[in-house]
């Protein structure tokens, strides 16, 4: 991943304005801002840019989180690394409430000025011990209401109502700011957990490298359709080979390919062996975890996400759209914020495998249709998702709260 410098355009004018007042302030400690993030691979996937443009405009960082295969790539970026034991599947009562003071104790001996929760379990740890420290500003960013707002699982119903007893308390204090990726989220947390609509900022999606990403011309031969996520239940992994089974049954000529790993830490996760098994039928080619995706959508000709519960907006697929890739996903938040349905591609209901089937046909055997949508796609992406418009967004976010600060010590 290129670094983004200065000269990229990535330094809002109050970012500006912060460094002036540092370098004039000899002996003063730079502004420090602490992310804190379940994992260090989805900090490097979805959120690097935005700590290199922070680290860029004089603050220093630091990054919280569990450690496993990306250590090393947040080091070399200058950010000071702090591995946790962090374990989001865990409703422990013991290692939950070690979790929270393992959190009390870092937030107190680093005493930032900002501290960024990404996903919706940092972000009401994170901000309970945010409030028992007193750290001066928090940025809470939920991509998507996930598991507990989604699933009818007796464990999702029973923890629902003490997470919207916790938003209501901690996400909505003035020193708090919380980014929602889709209006559909705001909406819904604005009416079960009373969440000020003031309190949030929409920003659509972690962004899109268009250096990286760029149109594409429709590969040659048998259609691909690719799906590119974690290997979840609720993603509609389920459904996509159920379509598949279909349409191959009618004499549809299509491959599919499944690209990521299961989630071991998710309760939705698919084991390998039913993706195995799944292969073994010669429903999906299963290449796991991939970090080449730009070649991933080279060698595809339609993308699909047939999730069956809300996205923030799904990476993969502003991506694909990008790569000038149509898609076909299920219509429900985030999806719809990135697929234009009849132009860019199609939106199906979510848990309707014949739906699904249907609209995978349409453009399997229709290689203008796929053309079509897929340019509509990528110019929609390319305006509306670069990776620079969420980085610059975010940095008024910062600007924002530190203006606040300054406000309050006057």
């Amino acid at each position: 991943m290129d670094r983004i410098t200065p000269e990229a355009g990535f330094r809002t004018n109050g970012s500006i304005k912060l460094m002036e007042a540092i370098a004039d302030r000899p002996g003063v400690r730079a502004q420090k801002i602490l992310y804190l993030v379940t994992e260090d691979w989805y900090f490097c996937s979805h959120r690097i840019p935005i700590a290199r443009a922070a680290r860029d405009a004089g603050y220093d960082v630091a990054v919280a989180t569990r450690v496993r295969d990306h250590g090393d790539v947040i080091r070399r970026e200058g950010f000071k690394l702090i591995p946790l034991d962090w374990r989001r599947r865990s409703i422990n009562p013991w290692h939950e409430t070690k979790a929270l003071t393992d959190l009390v104790r870092l937030y107190r001996r680093e005493r930032p000025d900002i501290v960024h929760h990404i996903a919706l379990k940092p972000a009401v740890y994170g901000s309970l011990a945010a409030r028992l420290t007193r750290v001066p500003a928090t940025v809470n960013t939920v991509a998507g209401l996930g598991y507990v707002f989604t699933s009818r699982a007796l464990k999702a119903r029973m923890l629902s109502p003490a997470l919207k007893f916790a938003i209501r308390t901690l996400l909505n204090r003035n020193s708090s700011l919380l980014i929602l990726q889709n209006p559909d989220d705001r909406r819904v947390l604005g009416e079960l957990c009373g969440t000020p609509r003031e309190r949030t900022v929409l920003i659509r999606g972690s962004g899109v490298d268009v250096q990286r990403f760029v149109p594409m011309p429709q590969p040659d031969g048998i259609p691909n359709v690719t799906m590119v996520s974690r290997m979840l239940w609720n993603k509609g992994v389920g459904e996509l080979v159920e379509a598949t089974r279909r349409l191959k049954r009618d004499g549809a000529s299509l491959t599919v390919t499944l690209v990521g790993a299961p989630d071991e830490e998710n309760p939705a996760s698919i084991s390998v062996r039913q993706l195995e098994q799944w292969q073994h039928e010669g429903l999906v080619e299963w290449l796991g975890h991939r970090s080449d995706i730009e070649e991933v959508w080279r060698r595809s000709a339609i993308a699909v996400l047939p999730t069956t519960y809300g996205e923030g907006v799904p990476k993969a697929l502003i991506e694909a759209a990008a790569c000038a890739r149509p898609i076909v996903a299920t219509d429900v938040p985030g999806c719809r914020e990135i697929v234009k349905s009849g132009e860019s591609g199609f939106l199906v209901p979510p848990g309707d495998t014949g739906e699904l089937a249907d609209a995978i046909h349409r453009l399997v055997s229709d290689t203008s249709l796929r053309r079509r949508m897929g340019e509509s796609g990528a110019g929609y992406a390319r305006a509306e998702f670069s990776e620079q418009k969420v980085v610059e967004q975010t940095m008024r976010v910062y600007k924002r709260l530190v203006a606040a600060q300054t406000e309050t010590t006057r």
